[in-house]
């Protein structure tokens, strides 16, 4: 996949939040198109303010643009369909993309424990509603997984989910 390769040039161009001298590359679980999901985004009726904790403790205030729910796979099915809570920057009224910030059962363990993020593309339906591309091989991790100098939102928990979502980035070999 194209955006794993230009990730690690610009990490290993010293342009993240890693040192260049001791990169050796990011690692993914495989592509699975399992993973790769569309569905209709349910938006607010007005944009809320939500004030997401971060990892450092200072609150970051984004705005919740609406819900996306999906049926995931795998699993017991009581936990295969989740709603999940998307985000834009504050003030933008008419985003090409959402911000969904998730953790789920690799967090810890094959994943950073804080969760990972994923910027989801928004398209219009045949209806002319919003339809959300959640791609959860697209998941990454924040910086502040590779640097405690970051703050980032933490995923708030009605976007905990209950499955491994083996698909994205994942931690480096320890």
């Amino acid at each position: 996949m194209d955006f794993r390769r230009r990730k690690d040039e610009h990490f290993a161009a010293g342009r993240g939040p890693v040192d260049p001298a001791t990169f050796h590359g990011l690692r993914y679980y495989p592509p699975d198109q399992q993973w790769a999901l569309s569905a209709p985004l349910t938006p607010t009726e007005q944009q809320a303010e939500l004030v997401l904790d971060t990892n450092t403790g200072q609150p970051r205030t984004m705005a919740l643009y609406g819900t996306v729910t999906l049926p995931l796979p795998g699993g017991d099915p009581s936990e295969q369909e989740r709603t999940l809570s998307v985000f834009v920057p504050l003030g933008d009224g008419q985003p090409q993309r959402v911000f969904i910030p998730f953790r789920d059962a690799t967090s810890g363990q094959e994943t950073y424990g804080a969760g990972r993020y994923l910027d989801a593309p928004l398209a219009r339906s045949e209806d002319g509603g919003a339809l959300v591309s959640v791609d959860f091989n697209l998941a990454y991790h924040p910086y502040c997984a590779y640097d405690d100098g970051w703050t980032c939102p933490l995923p708030p928990r009605e976007n905990v989910l209950p499955v491994a979502v083996q698909a994205g980035e994942r931690l480096p070999e320890g």
